[in-house]
């Protein structure tokens, strides 16, 4: 039975290290800057020519601007606006290289707050097109990127009916804010897997002495 015991130990004790090790290596993962797109083009409302922004020279904007396109983190809609309620218009093309890969319709002054639609009809392929809930900082990431949009007072708290605040010009970095969820969350992971490892330690170690007093 001691040996049993000894071997749950050894088993539990191995198991939280591995999984100690997956948290770190993965955290680590996160962390690690990502390599941008090598750019996007944004065309609509107000602009003359495409606003072509790359990873070279701009790669702070190109990765906000991916972020309001990301879809992985917005909330899909069975259906989007009626027409007169979308407002300006802005096309996305994500391009990887010289080749488009991805294109988005952005929707900043929608009523009831910012879309992002999907078409169907993509660079190179077709997929089923989709509607999303978009970012309420749309249009000042647009804005900040060198669409004409006229600046906005973005609610961020709270979501509809939150509280308010002007979103300075250095704050408009959504791959910086992930990152920084990320970790925090990493942390919080590892501190819980310390603390479960010391309780299971700890009352294996108890459960083994109780078995020895009661031989």
């Amino acid at each position: 039975m001691v040996r049993r015991m000894r071997r749950l130990i050894s088993t539990v004790v191995g198991g939280f290290a591995a999984l100690l090790l997956v948290l770190t290596f993965a955290g680590a993962a996160t962390a690690a800057p990502k390599t941008p797109p090598a750019g996007v083009d944004i065309t609509g409302h107000g602009l003359d020519e495409p606003l072509r922004l790359r990873a070279a020279s701009h790669p702070e904007y190109v990765v906000a601007v991916i972020e309001q396109v990301n879809h992985r983190g917005l909330v899909r809609q069975s259906g989007g606006p009626k027409k007169a309620d979308l407002g300006p218009k802005y096309t996305v093309v994500v391009l990887a290289g010289d080749v488009p890969k991805q294109t988005y319709v952005l929707y900043p002054k929608a009523v009831g707050g910012p879309r992002v639609f999907r078409p169907a009809k993509q660079p190179d392929r077709k997929i089923s097109p989709a509607w999303y809930l978009g970012r309420v900082s749309m249009s000042e990431t647009l804005r900040t990127a060198g669409v004409p949009l006229e600046r906005t007072y973005e609610a961020v708290s709270g979501g509809a009916g939150g509280g308010e605040r002007i979103i300075p010009e250095d704050a408009l970095n959504p791959a910086q804010d992930i990152d920084e969820a990320f970790s925090e969350l990493r942390r919080l992971l590892l501190l819980n897997v310390a603390v479960m490892l010391v309780i299971t330690i700890g009352l294996a170690g108890i459960a083994l002495l109780i078995r020895r007093r009661t031989r």
